[in-house]
């Protein structure tokens, strides 16, 4: 089994919602913005070696929608050949794309990946626009 690694990991600094510092920002563009400068600190890594971008993220609508963690690869890293791979678990979603990325490197699949989570509260509410449960998955039991 192949060994990973976490070679760095940043964050951006913390708002407050929904009146903070970044609630004219959206969450890619800070998600690309966050890759571009780890980029910045890594010159001897070619974008083009990178196999995947996995995004964890609770609420995948409104700006948050989409397949958000492609369009962070095509912001952060300014080139089409990277996929990415947007990951719902709610809270625990940006450590499954961590998890996910470990697993991937251990087992041969991918040899760099980029993973981790993006979130804004100013973006999109706790509970979501409308969520609308199917209700019978409730009436099943299951």
């Amino acid at each position: 089994m192949k060994t990973a690694y976490i070679v760095k990991a940043y964050r951006t600094a913390v708002g407050k919602a929904p009146k903070g510092v970044f609630r004219f920002k959206r969450t890619d563009e800070l998600a690309a913005e966050t890759i571009k400068y780890m980029m910045e600190k890594l010159p001897n890594l070619d974008p083009k070696r990178i196999d995947d971008v996995m995004v964890g993220n609770a609420m995948p609508e409104g700006a948050q929608g989409l397949n958000m963690a492609r369009l962070i690869s095509l912001m952060g890293l300014d080139i089409v050949d990277v996929p990415g791979v947007t990951v719902n678990r709610f809270c625990s979603s940006g450590i499954e794309t961590i998890a996910m990325a470990v697993a991937k490197i251990q087992s041969g699949m991918a040899d760099c990946i980029i993973a981790g989570g993006a979130e804004s509260m100013s973006s999109v509410p706790m509970t979501g626009f409308k969520p609308e449960l199917n209700y019978d998955v409730i009436e099943s039991g299951h």
